[in-house]
């Protein structure tokens, strides 16, 4: 195990009825005036923004709403956004929401103090030294965005999809209420486990020996969502299933399970480009990706992907041959992502093989290489998403 620090002073303030305390908590953690960033009409319709503004109104915190967050949130509201913090006085951010509201808000909250430009941090050209503090009332079960430092912006003029993180965005509270996701479309609850199990697969997939401990933990998550996503889809009002998803989530992306331990990361950046480019739901993305990625480098170590099969999905272990475990991992997984009602290739995503070139133009690693457990050119990228294009069961 490598040496590590640990760092994730988010309080969760977990169940029913938790955002009814909002207010208190932006009290206690020092705001006096927020802005409420929201994304569509769903917080108004349902009466969480309401039962939010409701809170803040009652414990003295004056507050100014923005909405019109988008998934694959766009550089556009985030300068407007940093425009109302910085006429407003505003202090504090709360984003009502799932992880493109929650991304938006912590880019306002670095922003806001910052001279430059924001796009600095996504482009590379400036670290995140400081920022607004930043909560969340979480409304999906996906992006980890709550307890994690970390935002992802998609850049409007030339559909670039960029991240940028920091400790000083980790949020400083976060409510979770299960009931919140109760009512989100069946596609949307699978493509948040998608991204979950996403979350823990980069980090599993490491180089690092002997790490046991967060092998384990990872396995965990994963083996969780194996069992509880198909009963959210069967039934969305399962409270005690949506509690173990949306706690799932959060674990998955605090970096518990990554720390001591090379990660990779390249399934996710490969999925960027395809979200950048057609403006598809993260997780369905990553649906398409992260088996294609898992076929082009399970040679590269055959028996971690075998575990993951035996421990995760039940695969017998083939010791003699544990390439045909991985390999019969990696087609579970397909057909689990496939059964949530996910694609599995670009037709059913909506994306062009001919665009591939495009794509890898976008990631734009030139004649460099990236990833942690396997090293990937620009050839080795088209040919990921070349399986992916053509992907079956």
């Amino acid at each position: 195990m490598d040496n590590f620090n640990f760092y994730s002073p988010t309080e969760f303030v977990f169940g029913k009825d938790r955002e009814n305390e909002a207010g208190e908590l932006i009290k206690k953690y020092g705001g006096t005036k927020a802005l409420v960033h929201f994304g569509g009409n769903s917080a108004k319709k349902s009466g969480l923004l309401d039962r939010v503004t409701a809170s803040l109104a009652s414990a003295g915190v004056e507050y100014v709403l923005l909405g019109g967050v988008k998934p694959n949130p766009r550089d556009t509201l985030v300068y407007e956004g940093i425009e109302i913090c910085r006429k407003e006085n505003i202090d504090f951010i709360i984003s009502v929401g799932g992880g493109s509201v929650i991304d938006s808000a912590k880019a306002i909250a670095a922003g806001a103090v910052y001279e430059g430009d924001f796009w600095d941090f996504y482009s590379g050209k400036a670290a995140i030294e400081k920022a607004l503090p930043v909560a969340t009332v979480l409304t999906i079960a996906a992006a980890g965005s709550e307890g994690s430092g970390d935002s992802v912006v998609t850049q409007e003029k030339t559909g670039l999809k960029r991240g940028a993180g920091s400790s000083a965005l980790r949020p400083r509270f976060s409510i979770m209420n299960p009931v919140l996701t109760f009512t989100l479309p069946p596609f949307q609850t699978a493509c948040g486990a998608a991204d979950i199990m996403a979350h823990v697969f980069e980090r599993y997939f490491t180089n690092t020996l002997e790490v046991e401990i967060t092998d384990r933990l990872c396995e965990a998550v994963l083996a969780t969502m194996v069992k509880e996503a198909p009963r959210v889809i069967a039934d969305p009002c399962n409270y005690e299933a949506r509690a173990n998803i949306m706690w799932a989530g959060t674990v998955a992306h605090t970096n518990i399970c990554g720390v001591g331990r090379s990660q990779d990361w390249n399934s996710h950046n490969i999925e960027h480009e395809l979200s950048g480019l057609y403006d598809v739901a993260h997780g369905a993305g990553l649906a398409v990706i992260m088996p294609a990625w898992m076929e082009y480098v399970m040679p590269h170590n055959p028996m971690r992907f075998a575990q993951m099969a035996n421990r995760v999905f039940g695969c017998h272990m083939n010791f003699e041959r544990p390439e045909e475990t991985a390999i019969n991992g990696i087609r579970a997984f397909r057909r689990f992502l496939k059964d949530l009602g996910l694609p599995i290739n670009f037709e059913e995503l909506g994306a062009k093989e001919e665009d591939i070139p495009v794509l890898v133009k976008n990631f734009g690693i030139g004649e460099g290489r990236t990833g942690g457990f396997v090293a990937l050119s620009a050839e080795d990228i088209a040919n990921i998403y070349k399986i992916a294009a053509n992907a079956k069961l």
